[in-house]
Formats: structure tokens, sequence, C-alpha cells
């Protein structure tokens, strides 16, 4: 169910894998993303194994409709769960203990954050179109609102610089925006490095940052919609609060 689950100084951060779940193929198990392919009742099921390991039920998983850009969604003390309909951002932060907080991916860089001294996390959805767009520099910008200070990030699983091809034209136009993604592939043609920018961001930002990235398009164990193509499912990053 977790590739990557790790509580650090009372905030937990985990990031899914495909196992574990009640999807069946060619989205088997633990399909995270919309219910279009397989119908609703995998798909909740999935989140409702999700929320019972993270101790806050379906209903506190929140999550976003994402649509690769930088609008964050602050979820606050008195807002009603679920939070539905979904709200369209690609980043959520909060203060609250009794959410988790959802972001998904299937090559797109999750990215998980918190500042566990003042009690801020966030997440944010960092594809290559998010990374141009500055969604992770808006998270740490509606952190800080809440009263975040030192942040620290947590990168998880997603199409890496030595597999993730563009056309050069393209690659250009996102390393002009973000110098630190131009990348080559393994095979010597012009890809993007989604993480490397997204740490550049992070530096400037004095955000530390722990790696736990792994190439999805790689790795069988994780969803990747450039290998699997419209039956790919979706991972989750997932980040709480301890109460």
């Amino acid at each position: 169910m977790f590739g990557y689950d790790e509580v650090l100084e009372g905030v937990r951060f985990a990031f899914t894998d495909r196992f574990g779940g009640a999807s069946l193929p060619p989205y088997g198990e633990l399909n995270l993303g919309a219910p279009s392919g397989e119908g609703e009742a995998p798909v909740n099921e999935n989140y409702r194994l999700i929320g019972d390991a993270y101790g806050v039920g379906r209903d506190g998983v929140v999550r976003v409709s994402q649509v690769h850009g930088r609008d964050v969604h602050v979820v606050r003390p008195d807002d009603a769960l679920p939070v539905w309909p979904l709200p369209t951002a690609d980043a959520l932060v909060t203060t609250r203990t009794d959410v988790t907080l959802c972001v998904r991916a299937a090559d797109c860089l999750p990215v998980l954050l918190a500042d566990s001294v003042n009690g801020v996390v966030g997440a944010a959805h960092a594809g290559r179109r998010g990374m141009y767009a500055g969604v992770v520099p808006a998270t740490v910008a509606a952190m800080r609102e809440l009263g975040a200070g030192r942040i620290t990030a947590v990168l998880g699983p997603s199409a890496c610089g030595k597999c993730y091809e563009v056309p050069a034209e393209m690659r250009a136009e996102v390393a002009e925006q973000v110098p630190a993604s131009f990348a080559e592939t393994s095979w010597g043609t012009p890809s993007i490095d989604v993480a490397a920018g997204v740490v550049a961001q992070l530096a400037e930002l004095d955000c530390a940052v722990i790696d736990a990235t792994s190439c999805t398009i790689e790795s069988e164990n994780l969803y990747s919609y450039r290998r699997e193509g419209a039956v790919s499912g979706r991972m989750a990053g997932l980040v709480r609060l301890q109460p």
C-alpha cells in the first residue's frame, strides 16, 4: 500500500504504490484516480483503506480536482467533511490534525510539505506544467500565511529526467523558467527533470528537502501514464499533522 511511509517530527508522510487495494486489472490494485475506467466502488474502497490506515476515515482524506495549475486550497478548521464538491486546485494546506491531505499522480511529482513546529502541512501536485507555473512556491507561500516558518519537503515518485523525453522546444521553454529542469534522457534526447526543478525552487525558498523519489516509468510497482496509457491508475502523496 505504501512505498514510503514515515513519521518525522510529528508529521506522517506517505506515497502509495499500486498494491493492497480493491481495483482489478488493468487498474489493479490501489487505483486512487478518477473512477471513469473502473467505476466508483473500487476507488471509493481504496480511499476507505487509505483513510483507515491514516486514522481519519475516508471522509478525512481531502483531495482536489487537479488541473496542472498553481492554485492552493486551504482546508480551514471549520470546513465540513467530506470536502465536496472537490475544489479545483493542485495543492492543499492546513493546520488541522483530523485530515490527511492527498494529491494524486502517475508520472507527475507529488510534493509533501510540513512545518511541524508551527503545525502547518501542505501537499502539491507538481508535474511539468505545475512546476512551470510555480505550484510548489505557491504552496509554500500559503503555508507561511498560516504561520509556517522552516518547511521540510518530501519528494515522491515521478518520471525521472533520464526517462521523461520531451521535444527540444518544450525543454527550452520550461528551462527558461526553471533552469534546473533542463535534462537529457539516458539515450541522449531532450528531457525535463521535474524533481530537479522543484528542488531548485525549494532551495530558493529556504526549504529543506528529503528525496524519496523513484522513477514511475521504470518501476512496475508504480502507476505510470507514460508506460500504461489511459488504463493507468493513480498513486497518492499523503501528509497528516499528527494529533
